[in-house]
């Protein structure tokens, strides 16, 4: 091997070590600076972890008491002391409901909107699109005087009408993504084999639209469990969900509160971590069947 073709070959790898050392390099950076983000978004979770175990002594002490023995005292006064768990199931139950009730409206609604190629289609999926751009100040107002008139306010049903009605544009958005994504010649395969329309909807796409579903429902079920400003505007007592229950709650001029505050929070994310880990599955499958296609 001749001098200029050994040079060319260690200027070669002396390239490629710059380069895997540069990669390495931002590797670690961006490691580093997701380990930042994570640590900044869980600090207000774990802070309210450790002050809801805390003795009520060393909860407030500065600076902080970082070694103590944890109680479970807070929860306790919770569960037994409030109306914590019955506030609880009533939003669990509203949550659920309009999951279901905002697939069995968005499923037909979508598959209609991805089969069917017009202009109507279109144009209304693009004002329930702006529709959902609208501020919520600007449409929970009407949804209180019209749950007024009705005579159903302070009840369930007028806030799952509500929360099917604001979320509807976002659970069409990502299911006319999901079946876009199935081809048009299985739903001719199964009429040709004697399926309806209809029938060939829920035998044969359905089935395959089962990450899809999911990922919706779970983003349906997260926003309507954390719904604050229309559950506030459209219930008062008999209807009222967590969000609410938690900024009713008097804590600013009383600190006694704050550990059980602190263990209320706690509760009302444990729903959602219990969801991210048991549909993580489907969430990344579904995301990303969804965005293959517009």
């Amino acid at each position: 091997m001749t001098t200029t073709a050994l040079l060319l070959t260690g200027t070669r790898a002396h390239e490629r070590r710059r380069r895997t050392n540069r990669e390495r390099l931002i590797s670690a950076g961006a490691m580093a600076a997701l380990i930042l983000v994570v640590v900044m978004a869980l600090s207000p979770f774990l802070w309210a972890l450790l002050t809801s175990i805390k003795p009520f002594r060393a909860a407030f002490t500065n600076p902080p008491t970082w070694i103590f023995t944890p109680e479970l005292d807070s929860f306790v006064d919770l569960w037994r002391g409030t109306i914590f768990a019955s506030v609880l199931g009533n939003t669990l139950l509203i949550a659920v409901i309009t999951v279901i009730v905002a697939l069995a409206i968005g499923a037909p609604a979508a598959y209609a909107f991805s089969r069917y190629a017009g202009v109507v289609g279109p144009i209304i999926l693009l004002l329930a699109v702006v529709l959902r751009t609208i501020p919520r100040f600007a449409v929970v107002l009407p949804f209180y005087e019209i749950s007024q008139a009705l005579g159903i306010f302070d009840t369930r049903f007028a806030l799952i009408a509500a929360l099917v009605a604001l979320n509807m544009p976002f659970t069409l958005l990502l299911l006319i993504g999901f079946f876009r994504d199935i081809p048009v010649e299985l739903d001719e395969a199964a009429m040709i084999d004697g399926c309806s329309r209809f029938t060939a909807f829920t035998r044969v796409i359905l089935p395959i639209m089962g990450p899809g579903l999911v990922t919706a429902g779970v983003f349906t079920f997260l926003i309507a469990f954390q719904e604050y400003l229309v559950a506030l505007t459209l219930t008062r007592t008999n209807a009222i969900t967590i969000p609410v229950f938690l900024a009713a709650q008097k804590g600013a001029d009383d600190v006694s509160t704050y550990q059980t505050l602190a263990a209320a929070s706690i509760l009302l994310v444990i729903p959602v971590i219990l969801i991210a880990i048991f549909a993580r599955k489907y969430l990344v499958a579904g995301l990303g069947g969804g965005a293959v296609k517009g």
